[in-house]
């Protein structure tokens, strides 16, 4: 079970390390549009204080996903054991290993090496339901599931 701790907090520190950068970005938009000073040329200011409107609202449309996916995560059970391929499984198959939380990218833990990917990815919607000894194709490519837990 210590596998599935540690993707998740590896998974954790993702999701708050994307927070930490969307705040501060936010925070920099925010000391930008209150610096921003009136200039002879006021369509240029309009513009530039537009151009910082709209990024703020790009970093929060960011926010509220890293937010979104941080709750999803937060529904993850590491004590648990599956014998099916739900969220919170780690898959061990003939080709790859996965995590299914989020999507945070390649983790290597104990010598093996994980993707944590999200439920709604393509792969783990062929892997949802699955057992061990299940066979799956996906992109031509064929494996069978091992192990879950």
């Amino acid at each position: 079970m210590m596998i599935k701790e540690e993707l998740y907090n590896a998974c954790l520190k993702f999701i708050d390390n994307r927070l930490l950068t969307v705040k501060s970005t936010i925070s920099d938009i925010q000391n930008s549009l209150q610096s921003e000073t009136k200039s002879s040329a006021g369509d240029k200011h309009e513009t530039g204080r537009a151009m910082l409107q709209l990024e703020r609202e790009k970093a929060g449309h960011q926010l509220s996903e890293i937010e979104k996916q941080k709750q999803l995560l937060q529904k993850v059970n590491t004590e648990s054991n599956h014998s099916k391929v739900a969220l919170g499984s780690v898959v061990i198959t003939t080709q790859a290993n996965y995590f299914i939380a989020i999507s945070a990218g390649e983790y290597t833990i104990a010598n093996s090496s994980y993707f944590a990917i999200s439920a709604a990815t393509p792969i783990a919607q062929l892997l949802l339901s699955k057992k061990i000894g299940d066979k799956v194709v996906f992109r031509e490519n064929k494996f069978v599931i091992t192990e879950v837990f």
